[in-house]
């Protein structure tokens, strides 16, 4: 079911009511039952995925605290991510395994052919996945004790906010949660609402509305150069993360509706000063996830200097793996680690060129253009991310200067832009509205959206929320397209 639907602005407010109607005691079948329904309205036969890695995990974390054998309590670990991890490849990397393989033997000019199963990937799949597996290693780490009531247990998976697209909770964060009682408070109710609303600003506002250029261009990739190669991408930048972070919006705001906590999972990324900055502010649940449950287990820091970049790499190549079966994701994942192998191996000579061009006395002018860079290098990456195979990733790179060099180019390519789907007006729409959210996370670094106009005058505040609510009314997109991190 999907955030920006009719179908959830009909299920949410009945859940909520019910919520609060329903003894405390009850609350948490409710939720269940609702949990299982929000994701059974996409497809009600895979529900059997959700629940197989939900009860393997439930039982390995029961099995683990009973073994006081530490070759059994890993055992049982062992045989726990094999569970979650063998429903992970069956669905979403099999298919691209068999189709890489048959390339390579095509290339040798083996006649050989293997047979490919494409099986229609579960929305969520990773999120969820990820979850189960966080769970049982911080059992085994003996971070947590296990969850010995399986509804809650349940609940914690299901979740029905955060199931589709994160933040990829820990089970110490939320699991306690639901044993607390939550009375209705204006309060708080409010606050869900306004981080609510300004998740709808993103997505259908902006992100829905730049996704027409972007679609158009990308999909069509060699019949444009220059100005709309740059325009789509830079459009990209800002569908992605309107989208994700709007859907990671909605969720926290729903959510805490109910009076539940989720964790923030982005924090203004685009106004990083360095790629290794960008990740602790993008995707924050998920980058925490693979620094704790990946980078840390394979040493991190503390090895011999070859083995820590070689950690550093093989966690970023593993994030873009997890973004999708597909070569363009594992690009895109060696690239950014490549950028922070780069910045480390670079850090002295960067730091002797500023001090002898004089930036350092102008820290303002230098903060402002690491963001330049950093943003430009994320740009770069995005490319790979969106283009539907590295042949496309590869035209679009090697033809987004083509023209510049040309005036009267320039100006045609500039009025072609208003023939890339969006109208003219709708165009314009697109970059106040990016400016208007550029103008709140500015505002932003000194307080949360929330409580962005606490104690200021009720005239700014209910300006604000009206101009809000107005843009997403009249100029929002209403094609219930879905979030782009489902595929994940």
């Amino acid at each position: 079911m999907l955030f920006n639907s009719l179908p959830f602005l009909i299920f949410f407010p009945i859940v909520l009511t019910l919520y609060f109607l329903f003894p405390y005691k009850f609350r948490w079948i409710l939720l269940l039952i609702a949990s299982c329904v929000f994701y059974m309205y996409w497809k009600p036969e895979y529900i059997i995925l959700l629940l197989i890695p939900t009860l393997v995990n439930y039982i390995a974390g029961i099995t683990m605290s009973k073994a006081e054998d530490p070759l059994r309590r890993k055992t049982y670990l062992i045989l726990s991510l094999a569970s979650s991890l063998s429903v992970l490849f069956i669905f979403k990397y099999l298919h691209f395994i068999g189709e890489s393989l048959n390339g390579l033997l095509q290339l040798f000019h083996i006649s050989y052919h293997l047979p490919l199963l494409n099986f229609l990937l579960p929305i969520g799949i990773s999120f969820y996945t990820f979850k189960t597996m966080g769970y049982a290693i911080d059992v085994y780490r003996g971070v947590i004790k296990p969850e010995k009531h399986f509804g809650l247990f349940a609940l914690y998976v299901t979740f029905f906010p955060q199931l589709l697209a994160g933040p990829i909770e820990r089970a110490a964060h939320l699991i306690p949660q639901f044993y607390k009682k939550y009375d209705f408070e204006d309060r708080r109710v409010i606050d869900g609402l306004k981080l609510m609303a300004w998740g709808f600003f993103k997505k259908m506002v902006i992100a829905d509305k730049v996704s027409i250029v972007v679609d158009q261009v990308y999909n069509h990739p060699t019949e444009y150069t220059g100005i709309p190669l740059i325009v789509a991408t830079v459009f990209f930048a800002f569908q992605i993360y309107c989208d994700f972070s709007g859907y990671s919006d909605i969720a926290m705001g729903a959510a805490q509706l109910m009076g539940f906590n989720l964790m923030d999972n982005f924090n203004r990324p685009y106004s990083s000063k360095s790629v290794s900055e960008f990740w602790r502010r993008w995707h924050i649940s998920l980058s925490t996830w693979f620094r704790d449950y990946v980078y840390i287990s394979l040493g991190g820091n503390r090895v011999v200097r070859w083995r820590w970049y070689y950690n550093l790499f093989v966690t970023f190549l593993l994030s873009g793996l997890w973004h999708g079966a597909n070569w363009t994701f594992l690009v895109w994942g060696a690239l950014h680690g490549f950028y922070i192998l780069f910045s480390i191996w670079t850090q002295r000579e960067r730091k002797k060129i500023v001090q002898w061009v004089h930036l350092d006395r102008f820290p303002a002018f230098h903060g402002a253009l690491k963001v330049v860079i950093t943003f430009t290098l994320i740009c770069f990456g995005w490319i790979f991310f969106r283009a539907k195979s590295i042949s496309d990733a590869f035209y679009i790179v090697t033809h987004l200067f083509v023209g510049l060099g040309s005036l009267s180019h320039i100006k045609v390519s500039a009025n072609n832009l208003f023939s890339l789907g969006l109208g003219r007006f709708d165009f314009y729409i697109v970059l106040v509205s990016i400016g208007l959210m550029e103008l709140v996370h500015g505002i932003e670094r000194k307080g949360d959206v929330r409580h962005l106009f606490s104690g200021k005058p009720i005239l700014l505040r209910w300006t604000f929320y009206y101009l809000l609510i107005l843009f997403i009314i009249f100029f929002g997109a209403y094609d219930d397209q879905a979030f782009i991190y489902f595929q994940f």
